[in-house]
């Protein structure tokens, strides 16, 4: 895999055999306090009419995102993470780029705006606070440049995410999510940060 299509899935996220329950009209709740989790599953990514498929894991805990990318044999591509001071993206080779943001490491990498940002809270079936959004007749969210919608599973969680843009598609199918207790003994910086 060439640089630009690792930093692709990477950044993409950063997507179905179990039963689901469509809730596409549930109201998509102004944005809440954020709350640490753990998830598994697979991610696509479509672009210009090509398409990469990863599987990933995904932590947001004490403040921290991290998300792993990896092949379906369990091999790491590469790592995003995002802290209080930025964001860094890792190649499966260890180089590090970072930036002060996901839009400024994504269109650097990418040359377009992936809302890496708002991954979580989109998950959570909340709109981003102090964004301009819209609700489509058929429940779906419209922020940022994105047309979002989501399924639930049995237990309320997200199984499948779908954001839609006019450059790109990126669908994430959880196969675990976890609520974590707060105030865990998470690292309050990227681990990659640590180590540079």
């Amino acid at each position: 895999m060439n640089i630009r299509r690792i930093s692709g899935i990477l950044l993409g996220l950063a997507l179905g055999a179990c039963a689901t329950v469509d809730r596409k009209t549930e109201g998509w709740q102004e944005q809440a306090e954020r709350r640490d989790f753990s998830a598994g599953g697979r991610l696509a990514v479509k672009a210009e009419g090509k398409g990469s498929y990863a599987n990933f894991d995904w932590t947001y805990q004490n403040g921290v995102q991290t998300i792993d990318v990896n092949t379906p044999l369990g091999s790491t591509v590469g790592q995003l993470c995002q802290d209080a001071q930025g964001v860094l993206a890792v190649d499966g080779n260890g180089k590090v780029f970072s930036a002060a943001t996901p839009k400024e490491l994504s269109e650097r990498l990418l040359g377009y705006d992936l809302p890496v940002q708002y991954l979580d809270v989109w998950a959570a079936g909340q709109r981003v606070k102090g964004e301009p959004y819209r609700i489509t007749a058929d429940g779906k969210l419209q922020q940022s440049g994105w047309t979002i919608s989501r399924q639930l599973n049995e237990k309320g969680m997200p199984r499948i995410l779908l954001l839609e843009s006019s450059k790109l598609t990126l669908r994430l199918v959880f196969d675990t999510m976890q609520i974590l207790p707060a105030g865990g003994q998470a690292p309050s910086q990227c681990a990659a940060r640590s180590a540079r």
